[in-house]
């Protein structure tokens, strides 16, 4: 059976009609979940259609891949399943997994959304919503990830780990399903990323590529970093342990960090310290996993010049 290009099964089965009444505050979240992302998805076909009459060589590739899909979900679950199938593990049964797994859980949709607008916003490389959708690795990767967990936790475990692999061999990005990832997180060109199995990342965090949050290699059990809402991880930075990096902290680019990072401060170097000393770090207001500022703590900290 081949494995490349699959058109989406025409059996699924519609949509439940919508509940009558007035809606109950879940129900009006996720109404204003549901217009959002039909809000982004109507954005996305259009820098496609756009793209499409630019460059006629990308017109079959962007219909197959977002035109001819009623759904971001419809359009990542058959992106998802193209990228990540081989020979053996066939694009069908990938779509099917992946829009299954995505239709059943609405947070997942949201993620994705929250996570597409967090790329477009922080990343000037990002020339449109499309082009994260269908080019951005790191968020791929975190979106199957997000499928491997839901699979993890219904104790589907050979698949969730299968699934892990695929994404390892096609993005370079290892995340072990049992770790737990919020929304609104960006890993900017992604390579070499590894993720623990007992790690945390909380919500608007961003992470360079080649970061690792792995253990000490002399722990068990509960041995990963857990990382708070808005931190900003730099290229190439090792956070080994259980340890805490507080919410809107900021890990320098290279840094080895082996202990607990406090809220709002900058830890920088091998071994990392504290940008102020350790007894009166220095502390920004803004929250570093949004703004992307990697450099500003220098000229106040280092004589460096060249």
């Amino acid at each position: 059976m081949p494995t490349g290009e699959l058109r989406p099964p025409s059996h699924l089965s519609a949509p439940p009609p919508p509940p009558t009444g007035p809606p109950t505050p879940t129900a009006a979240a996720a109404a204003a979940t549901s217009d959002d992302e039909d809000c982004l998805w109507a954005q996305i076909k259009a820098e496609a259609r756009r793209d499409a009459e630019a460059e006629p060589a990308l017109a079959s590739y962007l219909y197959s891949t977002i035109l001819s899909h009623s759904s971001l979900k419809r359009s990542l679950a058959f992106h998802l399943g193209n990228k990540l199938c081989s020979s053996t593990l066939l694009s069908t049964l990938l779509y099917d997994l992946f829009l299954n797994t995505f239709s059943s859980d609405a947070s997942l949709c949201a993620a994705a959304v929250a996570d597409l607008r967090a790329a477009r916003v922080r990343d000037p490389a990002c020339v449109s919503f499309s082009h994260c959708l269908l080019n951005y690795k790191g968020f791929l990767a975190c979106q199957a990830h997000r499928v491997a967990h839901k699979l993890w936790m219904q104790s589907r475990r050979p698949l969730a780990l299968a699934l892990q692999s695929r994404v390892s061999d096609v993005f370079a990005v290892d995340i072990h399903p049992a770790a737990r990832i919020g929304k609104g997180v960006l890993f900017d060109h992604a390579t070499g990323v590894v993720v623990g199995e007992t790690a945390v990342i909380g919500n608007n965090v961003s992470i360079l590529h080649h970061v690792t949050l792995g253990g000490t290699g002399k722990a068990s059990g509960d041995r990963h970093p857990k990382i708070g809402d808005g931190v900003l991880i730099g290229a190439g930075a090792t956070i080994l342990g259980n340890v805490s990096i507080g919410e809107g902290a900021k890990v320098g680019a290279g840094s080895v960090v082996l202990i607990d990072v406090p809220p709002r401060t900058t830890a920088v170097g091998n071994p990392a310290r504290l940008v102020g000393g350790k007894e009166t770090p220095s502390k920004h207001e803004e929250c570093p996993g949004e703004s992307m500022d990697h450099t500003s703590f220098i000229s106040g900290w280092s004589d460096y010049i060249i």
